[in-house]
Formats: C-alpha cells, structure tokens, sequence
C-alpha cells in the first residue's frame, strides 16, 4: 500500500499535507510512504527528515502520482491530474466538491475515491479529523495578529508617566471556530472585544472568553446540524448590519468570519459601514476566499477604502505554515488510521459508516454523496 504526498500546486500554498513526525506514525503500521522531492520545504521540513522518518523522496510526480494507492495533499488536485491517478486510489484532500464539479466528474470517471476534508461530519468521533476546525483555530488567531501589526494603535490598555492609553476595540464578527479563537487572541492582547452571532446560543462563549456579546433581536435564527449558522431573509441581514454599523463605527479593528458552508459568503459589512468607520481603523476579512463578508474587499489584496485598511489576504492558515501542517497532518493521519486494517494492510472504505458517508464524494465511477449529487442536480 503505497501513499503519496505531491507538492502543491496552488502558488499561494504553503502547508503541506504530512509532516515528518506523521510519516513516522504510518510507517510504524506499515503504510509505505513516498513524499515529493521539496514537499517541505515551505514549512520548514527538510527532504532528509522525511527520509529519516521512514518516506522515501521521489523527484518522478507523475510516476509516483499513477502508483499511488492513497494520495494526500492540502488543496483540490489540477484537474488534469484526475486521470493519471490510479484506478481504485483514494484521494485525501480539500475539495470544494460544491464548485468545482468538473474537477468532481473528472475524479470519478477516473476510478478515484475522492474524500473532501472539509465534509468531515462535526461528530465527537470525527473531530480529531476536523480538519476545517484546526485550520480555523489558525486562521481566527492569526487575523488578530495581522490586524494588530496593521493598526497604527497597541491594543491593551497601558498606564504611563504620560497618561492612561485606551485598549483598543476589536470586534468579531462569527463566533464559531475561528472568531471564538479570534476573540480568545484580541483579549490575551488586552484589546476590549465585542463580537457577533447570529446564534444565541454562543453568548456563553463569547462571554466565557472576555467578549461582549452585542445582541440583535433578528427574530428565529438558529444552527444546522454541523453547528453553522443558518442563512438570514434579506430582512434579517438588514437588521443585523443596522445593528453592527453603530459596533463597527468604534472599532479599530473588525474581523469578520461568517461563512455559509458550500455557499458564497454573505456580504455583513457594507460599504457604507466602512466609511463610518475612523480612518487608521482595519479590517480583516476571512471570509474572502468564498466571496467576502465586507463589500469593498478585494481577494488577494489590502485596500484603502476611505482610510480605512481592508484586508482580504487568502489562506490565513498558510500564514503560520508550521503549526497549519501539523494540524493538518495530524488530522490526515487519524482519517488514514481510524480506517486501515492492520491484519490485510488495506485502508478500508466502510460505506456503512458515518464519516465515511459524510466525506466521501466519488467512488467506484460514481458520484456517492447524496448531498452533493443535490447540489448538482439543482444546478
């Protein structure tokens, strides 16, 4: 059984999908492991200490690629990789199964069981899979980090000789994974931290962490059964950006973080919310690689919207490439684990079992997931 881990693809990428401390893991059960050659090299893992931990480095891609019975990266594969994967193989990856239909089509015609990281149900069982999560966590920390060097301001409060300096005020906007890291990061600075939700039922947590909770009656609101939070009506939406643009007019930094799973981001943050905002004030939106939560963000830019910096940098989680791997990894090689049959030295795809039935999209020539056979089928 031999698993592979390609070099990214994506110019933007800096994580990588197994680091050696992993390698080591599915060595010792006896999983062979190829890495291409420099796969580590923009987290900080030399071709020598994956060797070290029992991989073999291979410079042939292609080769490698067409051999491999289970293949592992961070990013959605080129599409015109689909059909030199071998038939039978299973590919661990993000996805984007919901956008990205052709590239779905091609890995199922090609024989490929297709798993997408990012439908790893949100069980107790599966959260040492979770892959969204971890990288969330990263990318709601790193947005303060990013928001604070950015700020002409300190955010604590300090008490000096030459008089009492205000803590700065951020405000969250999503309090799930990575707004709840984000709020947890801003107070550990001493910033005073107000956040959003449209699910009543995180004010425990925003509170527990040091957060103001603002609150918007916006009437029935509520979670799906993964924990995201549901669409608002187009009346709700105006309800919530009345109520944030009075919060948003006294913060010096506000990240926003909602996110629609498999749906483009809702825009929360107008334009017109931005310019009421103090010049020097930043924004950073994490919701940009979907579409964005603030109007006038850019993806893959910092603008000067009428002195305020709004910031739509993709892939916080690259930012912090060392911890983003691990954590990915780590989250790979308990997926590979929870699976692989030590007696027949097979990973075993139960379609019986629930994870499995939440994440995996193609198999066997076909497109398997009912959830995203809906998707396509309404499209």
């Amino acid at each position: 059984m031999l698993l592979f881990v390609p070099k990214e693809t994506d110019p933007i990428e800096t994580r990588v999908a197994l680091v050696p401390e992993s390698v080591r893991k599915l060595a010792g059960v006896g999983i062979e492991i190829a890495v291409e050659s420099g796969l580590g090299v923009t987290s900080g893992h030399a071709d020598e200490a994956y060797t070290e931990a029992g991989a073999t480095v291979r410079a042939d891609r292609a080769a490698a690629l067409s051999e491999a019975d289970i293949v592992a990266r961070v990013r959605k594969p080129p599409q015109e990789e689909a059909a030199s994967l071998k038939q039978g193989a299973v590919h661990v990856s993000f996805l984007d199964p919901f956008h990205e239909r052709a590239l779905v089509e091609a890995l199922a015609q090609a024989g490929v069981s297709a798993i997408s990281m990012e439908m790893i149900p949100r069980t107790t069982r599966a959260q040492k899979m979770d892959a969204l999560s971890s990288q969330a966590n990263l990318a709601g920390y790193y947005a303060v980090i990013l928001g604070a060097e950015r700020l002409a301001k300190i955010l604590p409060m300090m008490m000096t000789p030459a008089g009492t300096i205000a803590p700065s005020r951020v405000f969250i906007i999503g309090a799930g994974v990575a707004g709840l890291q984000a709020i947890a990061t801003a107070k550990r600075l001493g910033a005073h931290v107000d956040a959003f939700d449209t699910r009543p039922v995180v004010e425990e947590q925003v509170r527990s962490l040091g957060g103001r909770f603002v609150k918007v009656d916006l009437g029935e609101t509520g979670q799906t059964k993964d924990g995201y939070a549901k669409e608002l009506t187009p009346e709700q939406q105006q309800k919530q950006r009345d109520a944030m643009a009075k919060v948003c007019a006294q913060a010096d930094i506000v990240i926003t973080t909602a996110q629609l799973f498999g749906r483009k981001a809702p825009v929360i943050v107008t334009s017109e919310m931005v310019r009421s905002m103090r010049p020097g004030s930043v924004i950073v939106d994490l919701a940009i690689e979907t579409g964005g939560n603030v109007e006038c963000a850019e993806l893959g830019k910092e603008v000067d919207y009428h002195g305020v910096r709004v910031i739509g940098i993709p892939n916080l989680p690259g930012q912090v490439p060392v911890h983003a791997s691990q954590m990915y990894s780590a989250n790979v090689t308990a997926l590979i684990l929870e699976y692989w049959d030590k007696e027949t030295k097979e990973f075993a795809l139960n379609q019986e079992d629930e994870i499995i039935q939440g994440c995996l999209v193609t198999h066997q020539g076909n497109v398997v997931s009912e959830r995203i056979r809906q998707v396509y089928a309404d499209s």
